[in-house]
This record gives C-alpha cells, structure tokens and sequence, in this order.
C-alpha cells in the first residue's frame, strides 16, 4: 500500500463560524493507493477526537499501526487497490495541523487560549479548501466514526455535491447533555491541574512532570466509550496480582487500565487541543444555522447511510435513528439508510469491531 504524508500551507483566511479567521493554517493530510485519471476513485476518511491523518499502515518503528489499519489497506474493506483515500488532520488537533500550539503568525508565540473556538463546520471547510487545491471536487465517498461521523454528516449537508456517499457511524445530529457532561469532567480536571498554568504550560514539562488532568481527563472519556457489557467481559471483578485487597490503594484490573491508558495519553496528545476539539464536538448541532433539523437534511442530494451500534452510551442509536426518521419525514427515504449494528462493546465498537459492519460498509462502497 502506497503511503504518503504531505502538508499543505495556506495564506489565504480561513473564515471560521465564530466570525474569527484563521491566517496563514497548514493541514497535514496522508493518502493511500493511486488517485485514477478521472479522479472518480477517492475516499475521504474524517478521523475522531484523538485520531489524526495516519489512519492506516505503519510509520518506520511504529509498534501499531494507523487507527483504522483493520478498515483500510489492499483488499480490505477500503481497498486501496481500487480506491485513493485521504484522510487530513482537523485543524485544532496537535498532529501538525494548526492547532492552539502553532505559532500565531507573525510572532513567534504560540497561539495558546487566543485561538480561536473552531466547530465541526470549520474542520470539514478547511478540508474541503484543500481538496479544491489539491483538484478534487468530488468524492466517491465520505466515511467517519465518532467526530469523524459529524464531519462526515457535515460534507452531506454542507457540501451536498461532494461526495457520492456519505457514511456516518457512532455519531448523532447534535451532541446531547450525556456526552457533554463526560466531556465536562475532562475539560475541568485539565484546566484545575496545576501544571496547566491557564494554558501556558510547558508541552515537554508536563510529560516529564505528569499532568495528572489530561490523564484523569481521558480516564472519563474511555468510561464512555466502553459499555458495562464490555467492561464486565474484559476485566470483571479480577484484581491487580500484585495489589493486596486489603490495601487502600489496589486496584482491580480495571483500575489498571485506566490508570494505564490515562497516564499514557499525556505522552502523545496535547491538552489546550483536547480543550478545543471537545468544544466542537459539544457544540456540535447539523441543524445550527438552519430553521431546523428537517431544513438542515433537506439539503442532502446524494445517499446518507447512517451505523449506530446498540450498546453506544455516548451518541445513543436513537440520535442516529432520528436522522433516518426525519429524512423520512422529509421525503427523501431513498437517499438514506439506516442500521443498528447489535454489538455490546461501546462507542469504540466502530474502532475494534469492524467484522459486525465491514460487509456492509463494502457493499455500500461497490454498489
């Protein structure tokens, strides 16, 4: 599989929804396979909260590989010997993309709390810029889970011409009050820690140190992303082997994974982009802007397929569900589709589960 990294610059402003521009911003994007002659083969991967460009293969030295490496590659579900994906990094993110810790032009300070609040729209209007630099105008498909699913329902309303298909999975309408109260303990517990310093921290100081908020952050948000019934499956009631049940501070197993992926999370991604990238996702309404749901969707012209997954505590199946009902309210049933994926595993389900909808997905993409 062909793999290329690139970044894009851009001196032109970005027009952001708050009324704030951005100007200069670069996008960092990554492609898989060859782009055909007619530029009819191309797949657009949107990444979610904590993804980035590098959505599949391996990096030289990587122990893993991209976050849907199990979705896309030669022969795989997004085949890449037929198709030309790109998958670009948001702005707001930490993964080269302009983000609250790039310079803000023409100082050398970084941006820090003076960026601006980016939303869901902004992230899809920039990447649609640079595909217009990068000369496609049209997609095959249009593919997203979690955030990357909003997006994904941003281009089909947005930019209804684009893409041929739009596949949304594990993502809702407009982020509800349950979801934003899991992002609420995440975004406190980072701004209360002490290393953060109203966001002036220093990023190789809080690793070295340890930034137990953006850990504790991420412990709430792996809390939602799993489900009870995968909670009970992989861990149970089993203890640490080298705790003691007696001591005040054992832990049981699933303590440890907590502790472990928490803790961990602090190397490799940023805080103030956690701060932002939640804020989009909690501001996230298809619907803003418009007189409602139902004037918003009826903008969509081409095929809507909706995935929801039945054990999703984050963006519940009936948000997804509503999407369908209103299409059909509307009179466009036959532009959309919709299914409930039966799995117990959580919102990531839409990460790790791909055998319960890669079929599905696959024949959406041949039809």
């Amino acid at each position: 599989m062909k793999i290329e990294t690139k970044k894009e610059v851009f001196t032109t402003p970005l027009y952001l929804e708050s009324g704030r521009i951005l100007e200069p911003y670069e996008i960092v994007y990554e492609t898989y396979g060859e782009l055909n002659e007619d530029k009819s083969n191309v797949i657009v991967v949107c990444h979610a909260l904590t993804g980035s460009h590098h959505a599949a293969g391996y990096y030289e030295g990587d122990r893993k590989p991209g976050w849907w490496d199990l979705m896309i590659g030669s022969g795989k579900t997004i085949d890449t010997d037929k198709y030309f994906v790109i998958c670009s990094n948001v702005i707001g993110s930490c993964f080269g993309s302009t983000g609250p810790m790039s310079e803000m032009y023409p100082s050398l300070k970084r941006y820090r709390l003076k960026f601006p609040v980016i939303t869901i729209k902004d992230m899809v209007k920039a990447q649609r810029i640079l595909f217009d630099r990068l000369g496609i105008y049209e997609a095959h498909a249009v593919i997203g889970g979690s955030m990357g699913g909003m997006q994904a329902l941003t281009f089909a309303v947005e930019y209804p011409s684009f893409a041929k298909k739009a596949i949304v999975l594990a993502a809702t309408y407009a982020t509800q009050p349950w979801a934003i109260a899991f992002n609420k303990v995440a975004r406190e517990a980072i701004i209360k820690d002490p290393l953060f310093q109203n966001g002036n921290y220093d990023p190789e100081e809080i690793k070295k140190r340890v930034m137990s908020g953006l850990a504790i952050g991420r412990m709430s948000g792996y809390i939602s992303y799993l489900s009870p019934d995968s909670m009970r499956r992989k861990f149970g009631r089993n203890y640490v082997e080298t705790d003691g049940l007696y001591e005040l501070f054992g832990r049981f197993q699933v303590e440890r994974y907590l502790d472990y992926n928490g803790y961990n999370f602090i190397s490799w991604f940023d805080p103030l982009s956690y701060l932002y990238i939640t804020k989009a996702i909690n501001i996230f309404d298809i619907s803003r802007n418009y007189d409602s749901l139902e004037d918003a969707l009826d903008r969509v012209k081409n095929m809507l397929y909706l995935i929801s997954f039945k054990n999703d505590l984050l963006f519940l199946p009936y948000e997804m569900e509503k999407i369908y009902e209103t299409m059909k309210k509307i009179g466009k049933e036959s532009l959309c589709e919709y299914r409930c994926i039966d799995s117990d595993y959580g919102h990531d389900a839409f990460l790790v589960e791909v055998d319960k909808f890669k079929d599905y997905v696959k024949d959406i993409l041949e039809r």
